[in-house]
Protein backbone atom coordinates (compact mmCIF):
# COMPACT_ATOMS: atom_id res chain seq x y z
CA UNK A 1 0.00 0.00 0.00
CA UNK A 2 1.09 3.58 -0.69
CA UNK A 3 -0.32 6.89 0.48
CA UNK A 4 0.03 9.87 -1.83
CA UNK A 5 2.22 12.60 -0.33
CA UNK A 6 4.35 10.41 1.96
CA UNK A 7 7.82 8.99 1.25
CA UNK A 8 10.17 6.91 3.37
CA UNK A 9 13.79 5.80 3.42
CA UNK A 10 16.15 3.68 5.53
CA UNK A 11 19.93 3.15 5.57
CA UNK A 12 22.63 1.40 7.54
CA UNK A 13 24.35 4.34 9.24
CA UNK A 14 26.55 2.32 11.57
CA UNK A 15 25.10 3.89 14.72
CA UNK A 16 25.89 0.78 16.78
CA UNK A 17 26.47 -2.09 14.37
CA UNK A 18 27.88 -2.21 10.87
CA UNK A 19 25.80 -3.26 7.86
CA UNK A 20 22.48 -3.16 9.68
CA UNK A 21 19.55 -0.89 8.85
CA UNK A 22 19.39 1.53 11.78
CA UNK A 23 18.22 4.91 10.50
CA UNK A 24 14.80 5.67 9.03
CA UNK A 25 13.10 8.76 7.66
CA UNK A 26 9.41 9.45 7.05
CA UNK A 27 8.59 12.61 5.10
CA UNK A 28 5.40 14.37 4.04
CA UNK A 29 5.39 16.61 1.00
CA UNK A 30 3.90 19.38 3.15
CA UNK A 31 3.40 20.07 6.88
CA UNK A 32 0.53 17.88 8.06
CA UNK A 33 -1.68 17.37 11.09
CA UNK A 34 0.27 15.20 13.55
CA UNK A 35 -0.67 13.80 16.95
CA UNK A 36 1.38 11.80 19.41
CA UNK A 37 1.30 9.84 22.65
CA UNK A 38 4.38 9.37 24.80
CA UNK A 39 5.79 7.38 27.70
CA UNK A 40 4.59 8.25 31.21
CA UNK A 41 7.95 7.22 32.65
CA UNK A 42 9.39 10.10 34.71
CA UNK A 43 12.71 9.45 32.96
CA UNK A 44 12.12 10.61 29.39
CA UNK A 45 14.65 10.35 26.58
CA UNK A 46 15.78 13.54 24.86
CA UNK A 47 13.74 12.82 21.68
CA UNK A 48 10.57 12.41 23.74
CA UNK A 49 11.09 15.73 25.52
CA UNK A 50 11.80 17.53 22.24
CA UNK A 51 8.87 15.97 20.38
CA UNK A 52 6.35 16.66 23.14
CA UNK A 53 7.27 20.34 23.04
CA UNK A 54 7.11 20.58 19.26
CA UNK A 55 3.85 18.69 18.89
CA UNK A 56 2.00 21.37 20.80
CA UNK A 57 1.62 23.00 17.38
CA UNK A 58 -0.17 19.88 16.09
CA UNK A 59 1.88 19.73 12.89
CA UNK A 60 4.98 17.97 11.58
CA UNK A 61 6.55 17.15 8.24
CA UNK A 62 9.29 14.61 8.96
CA UNK A 63 10.16 11.86 11.43
CA UNK A 64 13.76 10.72 11.89
CA UNK A 65 14.16 7.48 13.83
CA UNK A 66 17.24 5.53 14.81
CA UNK A 67 17.90 2.21 16.53
CA UNK A 68 21.05 1.22 18.42
CA UNK A 69 20.99 4.10 20.90
CA UNK A 70 18.07 5.36 23.00
CA UNK A 71 19.61 8.79 23.67
CA UNK A 72 18.12 8.54 27.16
CA UNK A 73 19.77 9.63 30.43
CA UNK A 74 22.33 11.51 28.34
CA UNK A 75 21.94 14.98 29.89
CA UNK A 76 22.35 18.22 28.00
CA UNK A 77 24.61 16.50 25.46
CA UNK A 78 21.75 14.16 24.59
CA UNK A 79 19.35 17.05 24.00
CA UNK A 80 21.94 18.78 21.84
CA UNK A 81 22.34 15.55 19.88
CA UNK A 82 18.58 15.27 19.29
CA UNK A 83 18.46 18.87 18.11
CA UNK A 84 21.52 18.42 15.89
CA UNK A 85 20.02 15.43 14.09
CA UNK A 86 16.74 17.31 13.72
CA UNK A 87 18.55 20.27 12.18
CA UNK A 88 20.37 17.92 9.84
CA UNK A 89 17.04 16.63 8.50
CA UNK A 90 15.58 20.13 8.22
CA UNK A 91 18.55 21.40 6.23
CA UNK A 92 18.60 18.39 3.92
CA UNK A 93 14.87 18.72 3.18
CA UNK A 94 14.68 22.51 3.21
CA UNK A 95 11.97 22.60 5.88
CA UNK A 96 11.54 24.27 9.28
CA UNK A 97 13.42 22.54 12.09
CA UNK A 98 10.32 22.71 14.29
CA UNK A 99 8.52 20.39 11.84
CA UNK A 100 10.95 17.52 12.44
CA UNK A 101 10.15 14.81 15.01
CA UNK A 102 13.00 12.63 16.25
CA UNK A 103 12.82 9.18 17.79
CA UNK A 104 15.42 6.80 19.18
CA UNK A 105 15.52 3.26 20.54
CA UNK A 106 18.30 1.09 21.91
CA UNK A 107 20.71 1.18 24.83
CA UNK A 108 20.04 3.73 27.60
CA UNK A 109 22.86 5.94 28.89
CA UNK A 110 25.03 6.07 25.79
CA UNK A 111 25.56 9.21 23.72
CA UNK A 112 24.04 9.24 20.25
CA UNK A 113 26.45 8.91 17.32
CA UNK A 114 25.47 12.19 15.68
CA UNK A 115 28.36 12.09 13.25
CA UNK A 116 27.17 8.77 11.81
CA UNK A 117 23.68 10.18 11.29
CA UNK A 118 24.97 13.36 9.66
CA UNK A 119 27.21 11.35 7.35
CA UNK A 120 24.31 9.09 6.31
CA UNK A 121 21.83 11.94 5.72
CA UNK A 122 22.54 12.51 1.99
CA UNK A 123 22.02 8.81 1.23
CA UNK A 124 18.94 8.70 3.46
CA UNK A 125 17.28 11.67 1.72
CA UNK A 126 18.28 10.45 -1.74
CA UNK A 127 16.55 7.15 -1.02
CA UNK A 128 13.17 8.67 -0.21
CA UNK A 129 10.44 6.75 -2.02
CA UNK A 130 6.79 5.76 -1.56
CA UNK A 131 8.00 2.14 -1.55
CA UNK A 132 10.32 1.99 1.46
CA UNK A 133 7.85 1.83 4.37
CA UNK A 134 8.79 -1.77 5.19
CA UNK A 135 12.50 -0.86 5.20
CA UNK A 136 11.91 1.74 7.91
CA UNK A 137 10.05 -0.91 9.93
CA UNK A 138 13.22 -3.03 9.74
CA UNK A 139 15.47 -0.10 10.66
CA UNK A 140 13.70 0.49 14.00
CA UNK A 141 14.11 -3.11 15.22
CA UNK A 142 16.30 -3.89 18.24
CA UNK A 143 15.62 -7.29 19.81
CA UNK A 144 12.59 -7.69 17.54
CA UNK A 145 12.79 -10.83 15.43
CA UNK A 146 10.44 -9.53 12.73
CA UNK A 147 9.35 -6.11 11.43
CA UNK A 148 5.82 -5.14 12.41
CA UNK A 149 3.51 -3.41 9.94
CA UNK A 150 -0.24 -3.16 9.40
CA UNK A 151 -2.51 -1.65 6.76
CA UNK A 152 -6.17 -0.69 6.71
CA UNK A 153 -8.70 1.02 4.45
CA UNK A 154 -12.13 2.38 5.30
CA UNK A 155 -14.83 4.17 3.33
CA UNK A 156 -15.76 7.49 4.93
CA UNK A 157 -18.34 9.76 3.24
CA UNK A 158 -17.68 8.03 -0.07
CA UNK A 159 -13.90 8.42 0.08
CA UNK A 160 -11.43 5.59 0.66
CA UNK A 161 -9.21 6.41 3.64
CA UNK A 162 -5.89 4.56 3.93
CA UNK A 163 -3.77 3.76 6.96
CA UNK A 164 -0.20 2.44 7.12
CA UNK A 165 1.35 1.60 10.49
CA UNK A 166 4.63 0.24 11.81
CA UNK A 167 5.85 -0.57 15.31
CA UNK A 168 8.82 -1.99 17.16
CA UNK A 169 8.97 -3.59 20.54
CA UNK A 170 9.85 -6.93 22.10
CA UNK A 171 11.07 -6.20 25.62
CA UNK A 172 10.78 -3.59 28.40
CA UNK A 173 7.10 -3.65 27.50
CA UNK A 174 4.31 -2.36 29.66
CA UNK A 175 2.28 0.80 29.47
CA UNK A 176 2.03 3.50 29.74
CA UNK A 177 2.74 3.08 26.85
CA UNK A 178 5.32 0.32 26.47
CA UNK A 179 8.89 0.14 25.24
CA UNK A 180 7.76 0.65 21.77
CA UNK A 181 7.81 3.02 18.88
CA UNK A 182 4.94 3.26 16.43
CA UNK A 183 4.34 5.46 13.41
CA UNK A 184 1.07 5.67 11.51
CA UNK A 185 0.38 7.47 8.23
CA UNK A 186 -3.07 8.22 6.87
CA UNK A 187 -4.49 10.27 4.03
CA UNK A 188 -7.54 11.29 6.07
CA UNK A 189 -8.50 14.96 6.26
CA UNK A 190 -8.97 15.56 9.97
CA UNK A 191 -8.55 18.35 12.50
CA UNK A 192 -5.89 17.97 15.18
CA UNK A 193 -8.31 17.73 18.16
CA UNK A 194 -10.19 14.85 16.54
CA UNK A 195 -6.96 13.09 15.50
CA UNK A 196 -5.50 13.46 18.99
CA UNK A 197 -8.68 12.27 20.70
CA UNK A 198 -8.93 9.22 18.43
CA UNK A 199 -5.28 8.36 19.00
CA UNK A 200 -5.43 8.63 22.79
CA UNK A 201 -8.59 6.52 22.99
CA UNK A 202 -7.13 4.00 20.55
CA UNK A 203 -3.88 3.70 22.51
CA UNK A 204 -5.75 3.18 25.79
CA UNK A 205 -7.38 -0.04 24.56
CA UNK A 206 -4.44 -1.39 22.54
CA UNK A 207 -0.85 -0.41 23.33
CA UNK A 208 -1.85 0.36 26.91
CA UNK A 209 -3.25 -3.16 27.31
CA UNK A 210 -0.09 -5.10 26.47
CA UNK A 211 2.64 -6.29 28.80
CA UNK A 212 5.64 -8.49 28.24
CA UNK A 213 7.65 -7.91 31.39
CA UNK A 214 6.01 -5.08 33.35
CA UNK A 215 8.72 -2.52 32.52
CA UNK A 216 7.99 0.90 31.05
CA UNK A 217 10.62 2.42 28.78
CA UNK A 218 12.05 5.93 28.58
CA UNK A 219 11.48 6.28 24.83
CA UNK A 220 7.95 5.10 24.10
CA UNK A 221 6.04 7.08 21.52
CA UNK A 222 3.48 6.82 18.79
CA UNK A 223 3.05 9.46 16.11
CA UNK A 224 0.18 9.69 13.62
CA UNK A 225 0.46 11.92 10.54
CA UNK A 226 -2.66 12.76 8.51
CA UNK A 227 -2.08 14.59 5.23
CA UNK A 228 -5.64 14.93 3.90
CA UNK A 229 -4.88 13.74 0.36
CA UNK A 230 -7.97 11.50 0.41
CA UNK A 231 -9.94 14.77 0.19
CA UNK A 232 -12.74 13.47 2.35
CA UNK A 233 -15.08 15.87 4.09
CA UNK A 234 -13.05 17.36 6.94
CA UNK A 235 -13.45 15.34 10.13
CA UNK A 236 -14.06 17.86 12.89
CA UNK A 237 -16.33 18.31 15.88
CA UNK A 238 -19.36 18.31 13.58
CA UNK A 239 -18.57 14.96 11.93
CA UNK A 240 -19.27 12.54 14.76
CA UNK A 241 -20.08 9.50 12.60
CA UNK A 242 -17.05 10.06 10.38
CA UNK A 243 -14.78 10.34 13.39
CA UNK A 244 -16.20 7.14 14.84
CA UNK A 245 -15.38 5.27 11.63
CA UNK A 246 -11.92 6.82 11.54
CA UNK A 247 -11.25 6.00 15.19
CA UNK A 248 -12.56 2.45 14.87
CA UNK A 249 -10.22 1.77 11.94
CA UNK A 250 -7.24 3.43 13.60
CA UNK A 251 -7.84 1.44 16.79
CA UNK A 252 -8.09 -1.79 14.83
CA UNK A 253 -4.71 -1.07 13.21
CA UNK A 254 -3.15 -0.20 16.57
CA UNK A 255 -4.46 -3.44 18.10
CA UNK A 256 -2.94 -5.38 15.21
CA UNK A 257 0.46 -3.78 15.86
CA UNK A 258 0.13 -4.23 19.64
CA UNK A 259 -0.58 -7.94 19.28
CA UNK A 260 2.36 -8.31 16.90
CA UNK A 261 4.54 -6.84 19.66
CA UNK A 262 3.22 -9.34 22.20
CA UNK A 263 3.67 -12.26 19.82
CA UNK A 264 7.29 -11.17 19.27
CA UNK A 265 8.02 -10.70 22.98
CA UNK A 266 11.62 -11.51 23.84
CA UNK A 267 11.85 -15.29 24.01
CA UNK A 268 8.06 -15.64 23.82
CA UNK A 269 6.51 -18.89 22.65
CA UNK A 270 2.86 -18.03 23.34
CA UNK A 271 0.53 -15.03 22.95
CA UNK A 272 -1.93 -14.87 25.85
CA UNK A 273 -5.13 -12.89 26.31
CA UNK A 274 -6.20 -12.35 29.92
CA UNK A 275 -9.92 -11.60 29.76
CA UNK A 276 -11.65 -10.46 32.93
CA UNK A 277 -15.44 -10.31 32.75
CA UNK A 278 -18.06 -9.65 35.38
CA UNK A 279 -16.04 -6.81 36.89
CA UNK A 280 -17.70 -3.86 38.58
CA UNK A 281 -15.78 -1.35 36.45
CA UNK A 282 -13.36 -1.39 33.54
CA UNK A 283 -10.61 -0.01 35.78
CA UNK A 284 -11.05 -2.77 38.36
CA UNK A 285 -11.13 -5.44 35.69
CA UNK A 286 -8.01 -4.03 34.06
CA UNK A 287 -6.14 -3.97 37.37
CA UNK A 288 -6.89 -7.64 37.98
CA UNK A 289 -6.05 -8.63 34.40
CA UNK A 290 -2.80 -6.65 34.45
CA UNK A 291 -1.71 -8.21 37.77
CA UNK A 292 -2.24 -11.69 36.38
CA UNK A 293 -0.55 -10.81 33.09
CA UNK A 294 2.52 -9.45 34.88
CA UNK A 295 2.94 -12.37 37.28
CA UNK A 296 6.25 -14.10 36.64
CA UNK A 297 4.85 -17.28 38.16
CA UNK A 298 1.84 -17.22 35.85
CA UNK A 299 3.98 -16.48 32.80
CA UNK A 300 6.49 -19.23 33.55
CA UNK A 301 3.63 -21.68 34.09
CA UNK A 302 2.37 -20.85 30.60
CA UNK A 303 5.84 -21.50 29.20
CA UNK A 304 5.93 -24.84 30.99
CA UNK A 305 2.38 -25.62 29.80
CA UNK A 306 1.33 -26.17 33.41
CA UNK A 307 -2.36 -25.52 34.09
CA UNK A 308 -1.53 -24.07 37.52
CA UNK A 309 -4.64 -21.99 38.10
CA UNK A 310 -3.63 -21.41 41.72
CA UNK A 311 -1.03 -18.91 40.50
CA UNK A 312 -3.73 -17.00 38.65
CA UNK A 313 -6.15 -16.67 41.55
CA UNK A 314 -3.25 -15.82 43.89
CA UNK A 315 -2.21 -12.99 41.56
CA UNK A 316 -5.79 -11.77 41.50
CA UNK A 317 -5.78 -11.69 45.28
CA UNK A 318 -2.86 -9.24 45.41
CA UNK A 319 -4.25 -6.95 42.73
CA UNK A 320 -5.71 -4.57 45.30
CA UNK A 321 -9.24 -5.09 43.93
CA UNK A 322 -11.91 -6.59 46.16
CA UNK A 323 -13.75 -9.62 44.78
CA UNK A 324 -15.33 -12.83 46.11
CA UNK A 325 -12.95 -15.77 45.54
CA UNK A 326 -15.76 -18.24 46.13
CA UNK A 327 -17.62 -16.86 43.07
CA UNK A 328 -14.73 -16.87 40.58
CA UNK A 329 -14.72 -18.98 37.41
CA UNK A 330 -11.51 -19.48 35.39
CA UNK A 331 -11.34 -21.01 31.92
CA UNK A 332 -8.41 -21.87 29.66
CA UNK A 333 -9.89 -21.58 26.19
CA UNK A 334 -13.22 -23.40 26.40
CA UNK A 335 -12.11 -25.52 29.37
CA UNK A 336 -13.64 -24.50 32.71
CA UNK A 337 -10.90 -25.30 35.21
CA UNK A 338 -12.25 -23.36 38.23
CA UNK A 339 -15.94 -23.04 39.14
CA UNK A 340 -17.05 -20.90 42.08
CA UNK A 341 -13.48 -20.79 43.37
CA UNK A 342 -12.93 -24.55 43.28
CA UNK A 343 -10.76 -26.60 40.93
CA UNK A 344 -12.64 -29.00 38.66
CA UNK A 345 -10.30 -31.91 39.04
CA UNK A 346 -7.66 -33.80 37.10
CA UNK A 347 -9.78 -34.28 34.00
CA UNK A 348 -10.28 -30.53 33.63
CA UNK A 349 -6.57 -29.88 34.25
CA UNK A 350 -5.63 -32.41 31.58
CA UNK A 351 -7.93 -30.70 29.09
CA UNK A 352 -6.56 -27.28 30.10
CA UNK A 353 -2.98 -28.50 29.62
CA UNK A 354 -3.87 -29.37 26.03
CA UNK A 355 -5.03 -25.77 25.52
CA UNK A 356 -1.70 -24.47 26.83
CA UNK A 357 0.15 -26.25 24.03
CA UNK A 358 -1.40 -23.81 21.56
CA UNK A 359 0.35 -20.64 20.33
CA UNK A 360 -2.59 -18.32 21.10
CA UNK A 361 -4.35 -18.79 24.43
CA UNK A 362 -7.32 -17.03 26.03
CA UNK A 363 -7.71 -17.14 29.81
CA UNK A 364 -11.16 -15.99 30.94
CA UNK A 365 -11.74 -14.92 34.54
CA UNK A 366 -15.37 -14.35 35.52
CA UNK A 367 -15.75 -12.33 38.74
CA UNK A 368 -19.58 -12.29 38.63
CA UNK A 369 -19.56 -8.85 40.25
CA UNK A 370 -20.71 -6.59 37.40
CA UNK A 371 -20.99 -6.04 33.65
CA UNK A 372 -17.50 -4.78 32.71
CA UNK A 373 -15.19 -6.84 30.48
CA UNK A 374 -11.51 -6.06 29.90
CA UNK A 375 -8.68 -7.71 27.97
CA UNK A 376 -4.94 -7.43 28.58
CA UNK A 377 -2.45 -9.06 26.23
CA UNK A 378 0.77 -10.72 27.34
CA UNK A 379 3.15 -13.59 26.57
CA UNK A 380 4.96 -16.33 28.44
CA UNK A 381 8.41 -16.10 30.08
CA UNK A 382 10.94 -18.46 28.57
CA UNK A 383 14.60 -19.20 29.21
CA UNK A 384 15.45 -17.09 26.17
CA UNK A 385 14.01 -13.94 27.81
CA UNK A 386 16.64 -14.19 30.51
CA UNK A 387 19.41 -14.89 28.01
CA UNK A 388 18.45 -11.94 25.78
CA UNK A 389 18.28 -9.44 28.65
CA UNK A 390 21.28 -10.75 30.57
CA UNK A 391 23.61 -9.44 27.86
CA UNK A 392 21.44 -6.89 26.01
CA UNK A 393 24.16 -4.22 25.88
CA UNK A 394 26.65 -6.52 24.18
Amino acid sequence: MKIKGFSTSAVAAGIRYADRLDLGLIVSDTPVVTAGAFTTNQVKAAPVVLDMERLQQGKAQAILVNSGCANACTGEAGMQAAMATSQCVAQALGIADSLVQVSSTGVIGEQLNVEAIQKAMPQLVAGLSPDHFELVAKAIMTTDTIPKTAYRTVLIAGKEIRFMGMAKGAGMIMPNMATMLAFVLTDAKIHFPQLHESLIRGVSSTFNRITIDGDTSTNDMILVMANGTAENTLIDENETNDQQLFEMTLTDLLRDLALQIVADGEGATKCITIRVCGARTVLEGEQIARTVANSNLVKTAFFGEDANWGRIIAAMGRSGILFSPERVNISFGEVLIVHNGLGQGKEAETAATAVLKEKNIVVTIDLKDGAATVEVYTCDFSLDYVKINADYRS
